[in-house]
């Protein structure tokens, strides 16, 4: 991810957003620190998307299944005769 001073950031806008477009996130740092990140539109619209699907514990817990008890012993017979 590339980084701009804040002072080039203001100077070369046009730019950075070109850059972001293009070449992806860009950080832009206040006096050494990464302040913010600039992104496409399309990139942010993904991420946005990403957050906001539950997580796959959410889904369990929300299943019409939950608090039901399942028998999970396995079963020790054999699964076929051997011959020798």
């Amino acid at each position: 991810m590339a980084q701009w001073q804040l002072q080039e950031a203001k100077a070369r806008f046009s730019e950075l957003v070109r850059a972001a477009q293009l070449d992806g996130p860009q950080t832009v740092t206040v006096r050494g620190e990464p302040a913010v990140v600039v992104l496409s539109q399309r990139q942010y619209r993904s991420l946005r998307t990403r957050a906001a699907r539950p997580s796959f514990t959410a889904l369990m817990r929300a299943s019409p299944l939950m608090g039901v008890e399942l028998d999970v012993t396995r079963d020790r017979s054999t699964t076929r005769d051997t011959v020798v």
